[in-house]
């Protein structure tokens, strides 16, 4: 399926790597379906910043990353009620992320912990789920990726 992007142009999203998003993401009830757009480094890994884009509003993308990339121990205590419409969740087949915050000033960059989105990748199901942990709306991410960065050698 060809997609017109704000953000990348157009694209072309296979089905296989459609995301379905049975009560859409917050804010966003409408947007159901979703494909995660990312850069690979020189080496073949994933560059840290992902973006969920929207497949029913192609103006519409998210930046995304994994929690653990800037807070090691991010392990949120879910109920497994909240989680039963993703199908059978494993470890291996479990994929969590968390939306960006980029504010004018880049060093406010932040994460939003609060209110994770869980993906089971078998199944290409996901929910954004609110927790009920002590996580905040707002981590300061900035530093943490300068930081990472520096340590990398770029």
């Amino acid at each position: 399926m060809q997609l017109n992007t704000r953000l990348f142009g157009e694209i072309e999203v296979e089905e296989e790597k459609i995301i379905f998003f049975e009560k859409g993401i917050i804010g966003f009830p409408h947007c159901q379906r979703f494909t995660l757009i990312y850069d690979e480094a020189e080496d073949g890994r994933r560059k840290n910043i992902s973006w969920l884009q929207s497949i029913e509003e192609p103006g519409f993308a998210l930046p995304v990353i994994d929690p653990l990339i800037i807070k090691e121990d991010y392990d949120p205590k879910v109920e497994h009620e909240l989680l039963k419409n993703l199908g059978e969740l494993t470890e291996e087949n479990t994929y969590v992320l968390v939306t960006v915050t980029v504010p004018a000033d880049v060093k406010k960059l932040s994460v939003n912990l609060k209110a994770p989105i869980v993906i089971n990748v078998d199944e290409r199901k996901a929910d954004q789920i609110i927790i009920e942990d002590s996580f905040p709306v707002k981590y300061p991410i900035y530093e943490i990726l300068q930081a990472k960065k520096e340590k990398a050698g770029e």
